[in-house]
């Protein structure tokens, strides 16, 4: 599949996904950037701004299975990854598969639940595969992990792991719509459409699950150059000497710019990737990989404030 293709294709699934969802253009294309480059995204925003309608929307567009996990506190791993059943006719332990077991995989306000919990997805987010009592089965392409977490309640919350957060490619933002985009959304009730019917709003599959595998497959095959290489490394290596950070970018973050920045020029009509791609992803890429120094947080400065610092002091590549 060429980039064209990959182009056509995005275009097609922002239409179908435009029938339900009005604005939040950024998120949008974030999820299905993450899609393409075989990524998770990690969604925060207040209730109410359309999350879970979004992957519903998504997953109809795609003609991709999905699944939707509440978490709360009492949610169990085995309640996520599946657990092993005694058969009393075939008198042997037989694996249920849990909800993990998708395409499109909601997990919908995840800081709810236990660390515990939160760990067991550790496996399946990285390396997409469970393991239970001693085996191994591996979670069907293509699969993409939308998270959720409300921003403004903490009671009843866990912070989640530093290890699951860096797992996620993307940290999106779900913000309030405009006055013009909220008057379309009360239009279309007013109108008496039910936005969570997709059947009725018209929504239908445009693509395929093996033409998803096939634009995944071909974002690999987008080059970049040296020098965007070294740009990518240089704004990853910044963050771990600016002042008002106390934790910098992994190397997995530089992986994940990478990756998603394939997917950026491919999605555009490339099949290379230029500075702008790496800079539309930095942001979302990095957002939740560095930490902010104590004196930062007393400041009110936010994470986004000092990756534009970030961004602007390093040196664009002219080749």
């Amino acid at each position: 599949m060429n980039p064209q293709d990959i182009q056509q294709a995005y275009d097609r699934i922002v239409a179908e996904i435009g029938k339900v969802i009005v604005g939040q253009d950024d998120l949008v294309e974030g999820v299905l950037l993450a899609l393409f480059a075989n990524g998770h995204v990690l969604i925060e925003g207040p209730p109410g701004l359309g999350k879970t309608l979004l992957v519903n929307t998504l997953a109809t567009a795609l003609d991709c299975q999905n699944r939707r996990i509440q978490c709360t506190p009492d949610l169990m791993p085995g309640d996520l990854v599946g657990h092993s059943v005694f058969d009393m006719k075939e008198q042997r332990f037989i694996y249920r598969p849990g909800p993990v077991f998708t395409n499109v995989l909601l997990a919908d306000e995840i800081n709810r639940a236990t660390p515990k919990t939160q760990s067991a997805m550790l496996e399946c987010l990285q390396e997409r595969q469970v393991s239970v009592d001693g085996k191994t089965y591996p979670i069907e392409a293509p699969f993409i992990t939308m998270a959720t977490q409300n921003p403004i309640e903490y009671e009843g919350t866990y912070p989640l792991p530093e290890a699951q957060v860096d797992r996620f490619m993307f940290k999106l933002l779900a913000g309030y719509p405009t006055v013009e985009e909220e008057t379309e959304i009360l239009r279309r009730y007013s109108e008496g459409r039910d936005l969570f019917n997709m059947k009725a709003m018209g929504v239908a599959a445009v693509i395929q699950k093996g033409q998803i595998l096939a634009i995944m497959e071909a974002c690999t095959r987008v080059t970049a150059k040296p020098g965007v290489l070294t740009y990518i490394a240089a704004i990853t290596t910044a963050t771990r000497d600016w002042p008002g950070l106390s934790i910098g970018a992994s190397p997995r973050a530089s992986v994940s710019m990478l990756m998603a920045a394939r997917a950026a020029a491919a999605v555009r009509g490339r099949e290379y990737v230029i500075p702008d791609d790496v800079k539309s992803v930095a942001v979302p890429c990095l957002r939740h990989r560095i930490r902010l120094s104590t004196d930062s947080l007393i400041r009110g400065v936010v994470a986004d404030d000092v990756l534009a610092q970030v961004l602007n002091s390093v040196e664009v590549p002219r080749e």
